[in-house]
This record gives structure tokens, sequence and C-alpha cells, in this order.
């Protein structure tokens, strides 16, 4: 039976039709792939990266320093053996391994990181946003440097994708060889496919936005935009537009699918609204549940 999981800024994890799961910060979380182990990022300075066994609650399993600080993020490869954390504060990324259970094992791969772009508030330094392993290689996200960092297992680094100055990469996706890319800070989509890059805006308002999660179903792509609070839907294949919808909230920090459903935290209003997706457009069928400050919707 999948549950939906809620974290953020409030008093914990809320499991909706269960109960609340105190963990200080709980802003991103992340399912493992096999087991039923929730893992969940404290934002926090210095971070705390926690494992739980999910069932209908919530039991502590382990608990780690994130090495860094204010993790945002966190994400799980595919054969389960290894966790990535993205710190936001100081830009660092740890690499932790898992044993059998989810549970860590030995001492973590501390990822560094220098540089800065030319948003003078915003891209003093490195600000590691998300991390998602692909094709064996784990890849950051940098806000500050305006870079997808790359690194193997080991934590060797590999080139960077470089973005456009300013861009502020957020969150990202991958199609096969086809990536894209959420700004931040200049409020547009990138399709990078092989030396080929589209770019179209997040938005087809007039508000100033500022794009936060990506993500892909089927043939389309979806992203969240913070200031008009809507989602936009794109064609996966040249980012034409198909459909823009309010979020029925304020400040859409995240949003999941599942199916033909997707659940939207929109962090300053308290609230995670429930669309129907027809035809892949979201339509509100008027459920919403209210959770204090959500940053992440899992479905697990």
């Amino acid at each position: 039976m999948k549950h939906l999981r809620i974290g953020g800024y409030g008093p914990g994890i809320v499991t909706i039709g269960g109960g609340l799961t105190r963990v200080a910060a709980p802003s991103f979380l992340a399912a493992h792939p096999s087991l039923p182990v929730l893992y969940a990022v404290s934002e926090l300075e210095p971070g705390r990266v926690s494992a739980f066994q999910a069932g209908e609650d919530l039991a502590p399993l382990d608990e780690r320093p994130s090495e860094g600080d204010s993790p945002c993020h966190v994400a799980v490869d595919p054969t389960g053996a290894l966790l990535a954390v993205a710190n936001y504060g100081d830009g660092t990324a740890a690499l932790f391994r898992l044993d059998a259970r989810g549970a860590f094992e030995g001492e973590p791969i501390v990822l560094r990181h220098a540089g800065s772009g030319p948003h003078p508030e915003r891209q003093e330094g490195p600000h590691a946003h998300q991390s998602v392993f692909h094709d064996d290689v784990l890849h950051v996200s940098d806000l500050g440097t305006d870079e997808i960092r790359r690194y193997d297992h080991d934590g060797t680094p590999l080139e960077p994708i470089r973005m456009a100055p300013g861009t502020g990469p957020r969150h990202f996706a991958f199609s096969g060889s086809r990536l894209y890319v959420a700004g931040e800070l200049d409020g547009t989509v990138t399709l990078i496919d092989g030396e080929r890059r589209t770019v179209a805006p997040a938005t087809r308002g007039e508000t100033p936005t500022s794009p936060s999660h990506l993500e892909l179903a089927g043939d389309l792509v979806y992203v969240a935009n913070r200031g008009p609070n809507t989602i936009m839907v794109l064609s996966a294949a040249d980012l034409s537009p198909v459909a823009e919808v309010p979020t029925g909230g304020d400040w859409p920090r995240h949003f999941a699918v599942d199916g033909d459903r997707m659940y939207v935290a929109n962090q300053e209003s308290g609230s995670v609204t429930v669309f129907i997706l027809k035809d892949g457009v979201p339509e509100p069928p008027g459920e919403t549940y209210e959770v204090e400050s959500p940053a992440c919707v899992l479905i697990m």
C-alpha cells in the first residue's frame, strides 16, 4: 500500500492517513529503491540525514551528520548501495554507503567545490541543490556556480556541465541522454541534447518566477513556478508550451507525479493540493491537505 509522506519546515514528516514522525526540518525525502526505508535531510546548520523503516508509521533506523550545512536534497542510487546529500549552505555534497538494511555504513565521501556566479546575492559561492544518479555518475546541480557537477561513485570529479551564467540551476531530470534543467535565478527551463541547447521560459505570465522542482512524465516536462504559483507543462521534445495551471496555493516548492495524480506542496500557504492529470495536464479535483510549511512530497 502506498502512503503520501510530506516533509518540510514544520514539526516533522506527515503521513497522510497516519501520524507525525518528529524530526527537525525534514525539507527533502527519498525512498530506497528496493527496501521499505525512507531517508530525510534536516535542513540545519550543521545538517543531518536520517533513515526510517517505512510502514504504516516511520521507525528510526539510523542518523548521521550530512557533512555540511543546510542540506536540501537526498537521493539513493538505483542499486540501493549509495546515498547522496546536497548541502546548500556550504555547497558540499556527501556520498554515503548503505548496508543491506539500508542503514549508513563506513565513512562518507565529502565532495567540496569552489567558484561563484554573476548574481552577487545568490552566487557568492557554491550552493549544491540536487543530487541525481544517472548512467553510473552522480550529478549535483550547483546554483552558485552555474554548473551541473559530475562525479564517479568513488568521488572522483568529472568534467561538469556548464550552464549559461546566471541560470542558477536548481532541479533537473534526465530522459536518456537528454537533460532538462530548471533555472531558479533566470526563470528558464533548458534542454541539453548533445551539443544542442533549447531554452524556454518557465512561465507564460508576467509575474517574475523562481522555478523550484522539475519532473518528467511521459512526453511532458513539468516545472513548478514560485511567484506565479503555477505548474508549467512543456513538451519534452522541444519545450513548447502545453499548459500552465494554478497550484491552488502559494509558493509551490515541490511536487510528485504518481500515475494520473499530481501532488503539489505549496510551502507558504501550508497546503498540499492534489490534481488529476488529464492527457498530462493537471486538473484540480478540489482535494487539499493542510500541512505546516510543506517542502517535499513522496509517494512510497
